[in-house]
Protein backbone atom coordinates (compact mmCIF):
# COMPACT_ATOMS: atom_id res chain seq x y z
CA UNK A 1 0.00 0.00 0.00
CA UNK A 2 1.47 3.37 -1.14
CA UNK A 3 2.44 5.80 1.48
CA UNK A 4 0.25 8.68 1.79
CA UNK A 5 1.55 12.59 2.39
CA UNK A 6 0.12 15.75 4.38
CA UNK A 7 1.12 18.95 4.58
CA UNK A 8 1.95 19.56 8.51
CA UNK A 9 3.55 22.65 8.00
CA UNK A 10 3.36 25.84 6.43
CA UNK A 11 6.03 28.81 5.77
CA UNK A 12 5.52 31.86 3.76
CA UNK A 13 8.02 34.98 2.71
CA UNK A 14 6.05 36.93 0.87
CA UNK A 15 5.55 40.79 -0.29
CA UNK A 16 2.48 40.68 1.45
CA UNK A 17 4.36 40.21 4.75
CA UNK A 18 6.92 38.33 6.39
CA UNK A 19 4.66 35.32 8.31
CA UNK A 20 1.27 32.93 7.57
CA UNK A 21 -0.86 35.01 9.03
CA UNK A 22 0.04 38.21 7.34
CA UNK A 23 0.51 37.14 4.35
CA UNK A 24 -2.61 34.75 4.00
CA UNK A 25 -4.87 37.55 5.88
CA UNK A 26 -3.47 40.40 2.88
CA UNK A 27 -4.01 38.09 0.20
CA UNK A 28 -7.88 36.95 1.17
CA UNK A 29 -8.31 40.70 1.54
CA UNK A 30 -7.40 41.68 -1.62
CA UNK A 31 -4.21 44.05 -0.81
CA UNK A 32 -1.57 43.77 -3.24
CA UNK A 33 2.04 43.71 -2.42
CA UNK A 34 3.43 45.72 -5.28
CA UNK A 35 4.60 48.74 -5.82
CA UNK A 36 7.62 51.27 -6.92
CA UNK A 37 11.17 49.59 -6.96
CA UNK A 38 13.23 50.31 -3.89
CA UNK A 39 15.86 48.05 -3.64
CA UNK A 40 17.68 50.11 -6.21
CA UNK A 41 17.53 53.46 -8.75
CA UNK A 42 15.27 52.13 -10.92
CA UNK A 43 14.66 55.58 -12.75
CA UNK A 44 15.98 54.43 -15.65
CA UNK A 45 14.33 50.94 -16.44
CA UNK A 46 11.72 50.17 -18.28
CA UNK A 47 9.94 48.50 -15.84
CA UNK A 48 10.20 50.60 -12.16
CA UNK A 49 7.92 48.14 -10.06
CA UNK A 50 8.29 44.86 -8.21
CA UNK A 51 6.85 42.74 -5.34
CA UNK A 52 9.13 43.40 -2.67
CA UNK A 53 9.29 41.82 0.75
CA UNK A 54 9.59 45.32 2.67
CA UNK A 55 9.06 43.77 6.10
CA UNK A 56 11.70 40.91 6.31
CA UNK A 57 14.59 41.15 8.42
CA UNK A 58 17.33 38.45 8.01
CA UNK A 59 18.98 38.79 11.48
CA UNK A 60 15.37 38.19 12.90
CA UNK A 61 16.29 34.27 11.65
CA UNK A 62 19.23 34.06 11.92
CA UNK A 63 22.39 35.30 13.61
CA UNK A 64 23.88 38.42 12.44
CA UNK A 65 27.42 37.15 11.71
CA UNK A 66 26.27 34.94 9.17
CA UNK A 67 23.91 36.71 7.47
CA UNK A 68 26.67 38.42 5.65
CA UNK A 69 27.84 34.92 4.80
CA UNK A 70 24.05 34.39 2.45
CA UNK A 71 22.72 35.62 -0.22
CA UNK A 72 19.01 36.99 -0.05
CA UNK A 73 17.32 34.01 -1.71
CA UNK A 74 18.94 31.79 1.70
CA UNK A 75 17.94 34.78 4.21
CA UNK A 76 13.99 34.31 2.24
CA UNK A 77 14.47 30.33 2.25
CA UNK A 78 15.67 29.89 5.86
CA UNK A 79 13.06 31.73 7.44
CA UNK A 80 10.24 30.65 5.34
CA UNK A 81 11.40 27.13 6.14
CA UNK A 82 12.14 28.01 10.28
CA UNK A 83 8.06 29.05 9.78
CA UNK A 84 7.05 25.89 9.03
CA UNK A 85 8.96 23.90 11.00
CA UNK A 86 7.65 25.66 14.09
CA UNK A 87 4.27 25.74 12.67
CA UNK A 88 4.27 22.11 11.89
CA UNK A 89 5.19 21.34 15.87
CA UNK A 90 8.32 18.88 15.25
CA UNK A 91 11.53 18.51 17.10
CA UNK A 92 15.21 18.72 16.29
CA UNK A 93 15.69 15.12 16.64
CA UNK A 94 19.36 13.95 17.64
CA UNK A 95 19.14 9.95 17.13
CA UNK A 96 18.21 7.95 13.94
CA UNK A 97 15.28 9.30 13.29
CA UNK A 98 17.43 12.97 12.05
CA UNK A 99 18.15 10.34 8.71
CA UNK A 100 14.23 9.61 7.69
CA UNK A 101 14.23 13.85 7.47
CA UNK A 102 15.51 16.04 4.64
CA UNK A 103 14.93 19.09 2.48
CA UNK A 104 14.47 19.58 -1.19
CA UNK A 105 13.96 23.58 -1.46
CA UNK A 106 15.68 25.21 -5.08
CA UNK A 107 15.33 28.55 -6.65
CA UNK A 108 14.92 29.28 -10.11
CA UNK A 109 17.79 31.96 -10.34
CA UNK A 110 20.03 31.02 -7.27
CA UNK A 111 22.20 33.78 -5.79
CA UNK A 112 22.20 36.60 -8.65
CA UNK A 113 22.16 39.75 -6.20
CA UNK A 114 25.83 38.45 -4.80
CA UNK A 115 26.77 37.68 -8.43
CA UNK A 116 25.85 41.12 -9.56
CA UNK A 117 27.08 42.72 -6.55
CA UNK A 118 30.62 40.68 -6.48
CA UNK A 119 30.97 40.92 -10.01
CA UNK A 120 30.78 44.97 -9.76
CA UNK A 121 33.56 44.68 -6.83
CA UNK A 122 36.26 42.70 -8.73
CA UNK A 123 35.07 45.04 -11.63
CA UNK A 124 36.12 48.21 -9.61
CA UNK A 125 38.52 47.03 -7.14
CA UNK A 126 40.41 43.79 -8.50
CA UNK A 127 39.45 40.15 -7.00
CA UNK A 128 41.34 40.35 -3.76
CA UNK A 129 38.13 42.13 -2.41
CA UNK A 130 35.67 38.99 -3.47
CA UNK A 131 33.88 37.66 -0.60
CA UNK A 132 34.88 34.23 0.93
CA UNK A 133 32.32 33.23 0.70
CA UNK A 134 30.89 34.44 -2.55
CA UNK A 135 30.33 30.61 -3.71
CA UNK A 136 28.09 29.07 -0.93
CA UNK A 137 26.33 32.90 -0.95
CA UNK A 138 25.72 32.03 -4.94
CA UNK A 139 24.79 27.93 -4.80
CA UNK A 140 21.39 27.38 -5.25
CA UNK A 141 21.34 24.05 -3.08
CA UNK A 142 22.50 26.29 0.15
CA UNK A 143 18.74 26.81 1.23
CA UNK A 144 18.80 22.92 1.75
CA UNK A 145 22.10 22.68 3.39
CA UNK A 146 21.77 26.09 5.59
CA UNK A 147 18.10 24.22 6.37
CA UNK A 148 19.50 21.08 7.35
CA UNK A 149 22.16 22.07 9.49
CA UNK A 150 19.90 23.95 11.57
CA UNK A 151 17.25 21.39 11.40
CA UNK A 152 19.53 18.47 11.88
CA UNK A 153 18.28 16.93 8.89
CA UNK A 154 20.92 14.21 7.58
CA UNK A 155 17.94 12.49 5.25
CA UNK A 156 17.70 13.01 1.36
CA UNK A 157 18.83 16.88 0.94
CA UNK A 158 19.03 18.31 -2.53
CA UNK A 159 17.69 21.27 -4.66
CA UNK A 160 15.37 21.79 -7.73
CA UNK A 161 15.69 24.48 -10.14
CA UNK A 162 13.42 24.25 -12.93
CA UNK A 163 12.86 28.03 -13.32
CA UNK A 164 9.34 29.29 -12.06
CA UNK A 165 8.31 25.42 -11.62
CA UNK A 166 10.64 24.93 -8.46
CA UNK A 167 8.56 25.37 -5.60
CA UNK A 168 6.15 22.88 -7.05
CA UNK A 169 8.95 20.49 -8.19
CA UNK A 170 10.66 20.68 -5.33
CA UNK A 171 7.27 19.60 -3.70
CA UNK A 172 5.90 17.05 -6.21
CA UNK A 173 9.76 15.61 -5.38
CA UNK A 174 9.62 15.19 -1.65
CA UNK A 175 6.60 13.36 -1.84
CA UNK A 176 7.64 10.97 -4.02
CA UNK A 177 10.70 10.12 -1.72
CA UNK A 178 8.09 9.96 0.93
CA UNK A 179 5.75 7.91 -0.59
CA UNK A 180 8.84 5.42 -1.72
CA UNK A 181 10.20 4.92 1.75
CA UNK A 182 13.25 6.89 1.90
CA UNK A 183 11.90 9.76 4.24
CA UNK A 184 9.51 10.17 6.95
CA UNK A 185 9.51 14.18 6.57
CA UNK A 186 10.86 16.87 4.39
CA UNK A 187 10.93 20.28 4.24
CA UNK A 188 10.59 21.53 0.39
CA UNK A 189 9.63 24.59 -1.29
CA UNK A 190 11.51 27.17 -3.52
CA UNK A 191 12.77 30.71 -2.82
CA UNK A 192 13.77 33.58 -5.22
CA UNK A 193 15.70 36.94 -4.55
CA UNK A 194 16.23 38.27 -7.77
CA UNK A 195 15.00 41.94 -7.33
CA UNK A 196 17.93 43.81 -8.85
CA UNK A 197 19.70 45.55 -11.46
CA UNK A 198 20.51 42.12 -13.63
CA UNK A 199 17.29 40.69 -12.64
CA UNK A 200 14.80 43.79 -13.41
CA UNK A 201 16.86 44.55 -16.25
CA UNK A 202 16.97 41.36 -18.15
CA UNK A 203 13.42 40.40 -17.31
CA UNK A 204 12.72 43.70 -18.65
CA UNK A 205 14.77 43.47 -22.29
CA UNK A 206 13.01 40.23 -22.34
CA UNK A 207 9.84 42.20 -22.85
CA UNK A 208 8.42 39.73 -20.07
CA UNK A 209 7.27 42.59 -17.37
CA UNK A 210 4.74 45.10 -17.17
CA UNK A 211 5.18 48.79 -17.33
CA UNK A 212 2.31 50.06 -16.10
CA UNK A 213 4.58 51.95 -13.41
CA UNK A 214 2.12 54.60 -12.72
CA UNK A 215 -0.15 51.87 -11.33
CA UNK A 216 2.03 49.38 -9.54
CA UNK A 217 -1.08 48.10 -7.72
CA UNK A 218 -3.11 47.28 -11.13
CA UNK A 219 -0.04 45.97 -12.83
CA UNK A 220 -0.31 41.81 -12.47
CA UNK A 221 -3.89 41.65 -14.16
CA UNK A 222 -4.17 37.83 -15.34
CA UNK A 223 -6.57 37.17 -17.59
CA UNK A 224 -7.73 40.92 -18.30
CA UNK A 225 -7.55 42.41 -21.51
CA UNK A 226 -5.21 44.95 -20.96
CA UNK A 227 -2.32 42.87 -19.10
CA UNK A 228 1.29 43.75 -20.68
CA UNK A 229 2.98 40.99 -18.92
CA UNK A 230 4.27 39.77 -15.30
CA UNK A 231 5.39 41.85 -12.15
CA UNK A 232 8.51 40.34 -10.24
CA UNK A 233 8.24 39.48 -6.75
CA UNK A 234 10.10 37.87 -4.52
CA UNK A 235 10.52 35.89 -1.02
CA UNK A 236 10.07 32.24 -0.27
CA UNK A 237 7.40 28.96 0.39
CA UNK A 238 8.08 26.02 2.10
CA UNK A 239 6.19 23.37 3.33
CA UNK A 240 6.72 20.12 6.17
CA UNK A 241 5.82 16.92 4.35
CA UNK A 242 5.22 13.87 6.19
CA UNK A 243 4.33 10.43 6.21
CA UNK A 244 0.66 10.29 7.39
CA UNK A 245 1.34 8.36 10.00
CA UNK A 246 4.24 9.67 11.23
CA UNK A 247 2.11 12.48 11.10
CA UNK A 248 -0.72 10.81 13.21
CA UNK A 249 1.66 9.16 15.56
CA UNK A 250 2.43 12.77 16.61
CA UNK A 251 -0.99 14.25 16.59
CA UNK A 252 0.10 16.75 14.45
CA UNK A 253 -2.62 19.22 12.64
CA UNK A 254 -2.91 18.27 9.10
CA UNK A 255 -3.85 21.07 6.10
CA UNK A 256 -4.03 18.90 3.33
CA UNK A 257 -2.87 15.21 1.88
CA UNK A 258 -0.59 15.83 -1.48
CA UNK A 259 -2.34 13.42 -3.45
CA UNK A 260 -1.20 13.78 -7.25
CA UNK A 261 2.24 15.34 -8.86
CA UNK A 262 2.51 15.33 -12.73
CA UNK A 263 5.45 16.94 -15.09
CA UNK A 264 6.13 17.61 -18.49
CA UNK A 265 7.91 19.86 -20.85
CA UNK A 266 6.80 21.78 -23.79
CA UNK A 267 9.74 21.23 -25.91
CA UNK A 268 8.78 23.79 -27.65
CA UNK A 269 10.44 27.33 -27.00
CA UNK A 270 12.74 28.19 -24.44
CA UNK A 271 10.30 31.12 -22.93
CA UNK A 272 6.84 30.49 -24.35
CA UNK A 273 4.50 28.29 -23.62
CA UNK A 274 3.14 26.09 -26.55
CA UNK A 275 0.48 27.75 -28.39
CA UNK A 276 -1.84 24.39 -27.62
CA UNK A 277 -0.94 24.31 -24.31
CA UNK A 278 -0.23 20.63 -25.16
CA UNK A 279 2.53 20.79 -22.20
CA UNK A 280 0.51 22.22 -19.71
CA UNK A 281 -2.66 19.66 -20.89
CA UNK A 282 -0.16 16.55 -20.23
CA UNK A 283 1.23 17.79 -16.54
CA UNK A 284 -2.18 18.06 -15.06
CA UNK A 285 -3.66 15.02 -16.74
CA UNK A 286 -0.30 13.74 -15.07
CA UNK A 287 -1.16 14.67 -11.82
CA UNK A 288 -4.82 14.25 -12.09
CA UNK A 289 -3.92 10.35 -12.73
CA UNK A 290 -1.42 10.04 -10.26
CA UNK A 291 -3.80 11.69 -7.49
CA UNK A 292 -6.70 9.02 -8.29
CA UNK A 293 -9.27 11.51 -7.93
CA UNK A 294 -12.05 11.94 -10.33
CA UNK A 295 -11.29 15.27 -12.09
CA UNK A 296 -15.18 16.29 -10.97
CA UNK A 297 -13.88 16.62 -7.82
CA UNK A 298 -11.53 19.23 -7.84
CA UNK A 299 -13.43 22.70 -7.01
CA UNK A 300 -10.57 24.93 -7.72
CA UNK A 301 -7.04 25.78 -9.73
CA UNK A 302 -4.49 28.03 -8.47
CA UNK A 303 -3.46 28.96 -11.65
CA UNK A 304 0.32 30.16 -12.93
CA UNK A 305 -1.43 33.04 -14.23
CA UNK A 306 1.12 35.15 -14.70
CA UNK A 307 -0.45 37.90 -16.59
CA UNK A 308 1.07 37.53 -19.75
CA UNK A 309 -0.66 38.56 -23.32
CA UNK A 310 -0.02 34.30 -24.28
CA UNK A 311 0.67 32.49 -21.30
CA UNK A 312 -3.04 33.14 -19.72
CA UNK A 313 -4.75 32.07 -22.69
CA UNK A 314 -2.78 28.98 -22.76
CA UNK A 315 -3.63 28.04 -19.28
CA UNK A 316 -6.77 28.46 -19.55
CA UNK A 317 -7.31 26.75 -22.94
CA UNK A 318 -5.45 23.75 -21.25
CA UNK A 319 -7.66 23.62 -18.59
CA UNK A 320 -10.62 23.34 -21.07
CA UNK A 321 -9.19 20.28 -22.22
CA UNK A 322 -8.63 18.47 -19.11
CA UNK A 323 -11.68 19.45 -17.71
CA UNK A 324 -14.21 19.57 -20.37
CA UNK A 325 -17.48 20.67 -19.25
CA UNK A 326 -16.31 20.59 -15.35
CA UNK A 327 -14.13 23.14 -16.91
CA UNK A 328 -17.33 25.52 -16.21
CA UNK A 329 -17.93 25.06 -12.91
CA UNK A 330 -14.54 24.88 -10.47
CA UNK A 331 -12.92 28.36 -9.83
CA UNK A 332 -9.90 29.40 -10.80
CA UNK A 333 -7.68 32.23 -9.49
CA UNK A 334 -4.21 33.94 -9.62
CA UNK A 335 -2.66 34.77 -6.58
CA UNK A 336 -0.01 36.33 -8.61
CA UNK A 337 -2.23 38.93 -8.89
CA UNK A 338 -1.66 40.14 -5.24
CA UNK A 339 1.57 38.84 -4.54
CA UNK A 340 3.74 39.36 -8.15
CA UNK A 341 5.63 36.61 -9.80
CA UNK A 342 8.07 35.08 -7.40
CA UNK A 343 9.53 32.93 -9.84
CA UNK A 344 11.19 29.81 -8.40
CA UNK A 345 9.41 30.18 -5.36
CA UNK A 346 5.83 30.67 -6.65
CA UNK A 347 5.23 27.46 -6.69
CA UNK A 348 6.00 27.07 -3.24
CA UNK A 349 3.75 29.91 -2.22
CA UNK A 350 1.20 29.04 -4.64
CA UNK A 351 0.80 25.35 -3.24
CA UNK A 352 0.84 26.62 0.77
CA UNK A 353 -2.18 29.26 -0.65
CA UNK A 354 -3.97 25.84 -1.90
CA UNK A 355 -3.64 23.88 0.89
CA UNK A 356 -4.84 26.66 3.31
CA UNK A 357 -8.11 27.35 0.88
CA UNK A 358 -8.72 23.43 1.61
CA UNK A 359 -8.26 23.68 5.25
CA UNK A 360 -10.06 27.07 5.60
CA UNK A 361 -12.71 26.71 2.98
CA UNK A 362 -11.96 30.14 1.61
CA UNK A 363 -10.75 30.60 -2.48
CA UNK A 364 -8.07 33.62 -2.81
CA UNK A 365 -9.44 36.07 -5.72
CA UNK A 366 -7.75 37.34 -8.58
CA UNK A 367 -7.13 41.05 -8.47
CA UNK A 368 -7.55 43.44 -11.94
CA UNK A 369 -9.79 41.52 -13.37
CA UNK A 370 -12.02 44.44 -15.00
CA UNK A 371 -11.96 43.68 -18.64
CA UNK A 372 -12.00 39.85 -19.01
CA UNK A 373 -10.40 38.79 -22.14
CA UNK A 374 -12.52 37.17 -24.89
CA UNK A 375 -10.41 34.34 -24.80
CA UNK A 376 -10.25 33.92 -21.32
CA UNK A 377 -13.78 32.47 -19.95
CA UNK A 378 -13.59 30.59 -17.04
CA UNK A 379 -14.73 31.65 -12.99
CA UNK A 380 -11.45 33.11 -11.86
CA UNK A 381 -13.01 34.25 -8.57
CA UNK A 382 -12.68 38.25 -9.76
CA UNK A 383 -11.87 41.11 -6.92
CA UNK A 384 -13.24 39.43 -4.15
CA UNK A 385 -12.66 35.79 -1.68
CA UNK A 386 -15.06 33.29 -2.03
CA UNK A 387 -16.35 30.87 1.34
CA UNK A 388 -16.52 27.77 -0.74
CA UNK A 389 -15.58 24.36 1.06
CA UNK A 390 -14.03 22.23 -1.26
CA UNK A 391 -12.67 18.74 -1.52
CA UNK A 392 -9.60 18.94 -3.91
CA UNK A 393 -7.56 21.54 -5.88
CA UNK A 394 -4.90 21.66 -7.93
CA UNK A 395 -1.79 24.44 -8.53
CA UNK A 396 -0.36 25.34 -11.77
CA UNK A 397 3.73 26.31 -12.07
CA UNK A 398 5.11 26.58 -15.78
CA UNK A 399 8.47 27.29 -16.48
CA UNK A 400 10.85 29.18 -19.20
CA UNK A 401 12.38 25.97 -20.94
CA UNK A 402 8.93 24.64 -21.16
CA UNK A 403 8.94 22.43 -17.42
CA UNK A 404 5.46 21.97 -16.31
CA UNK A 405 4.77 21.17 -12.38
CA UNK A 406 0.92 20.39 -11.38
CA UNK A 407 0.36 19.21 -8.06
CA UNK A 408 -2.97 17.80 -6.70
CA UNK A 409 -4.10 18.49 -3.01
CA UNK A 410 -7.42 17.39 -1.20
CA UNK A 411 -8.66 18.29 2.28
CA UNK A 412 -7.44 15.61 4.01
CA UNK A 413 -9.84 12.58 5.51
CA UNK A 414 -9.26 9.54 7.31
Amino acid sequence: MERRVVITGVGLVTPLGTGNEKTWNALLAGQSGIGPITRFDATDYACRIAGECKDFEASDWIPQKEVKKMDLFIHFGVAAATLAWRDSGLDVSQDETSFRRGSIIGSGIGGLISIQNQAFLVKERGPRRISPFFIPMSLINLISGQVALLFNLKGPNHAVSTACATGAHSIGDATNLIRRNAADVMLAGGAEAAICELGIGGFAAAKALSTRNDNPQAASRPWDRDRDGFVQGEGSGVVVLEELGHARQRGARIYAEVCGYGLSGDAHHITAPDPDGDGARRCMIAALQDSGIALEQVGYINAHGTSTPLGDVVETMAVKKVFGPHAGKLMMSSTKSITGHLLGAAGGVEAIFTALALYHGVIPPTLNLDHPDSDCDLDYVPHTARNVPIEAAMSNSFGFGGTNASLVLKRFSS
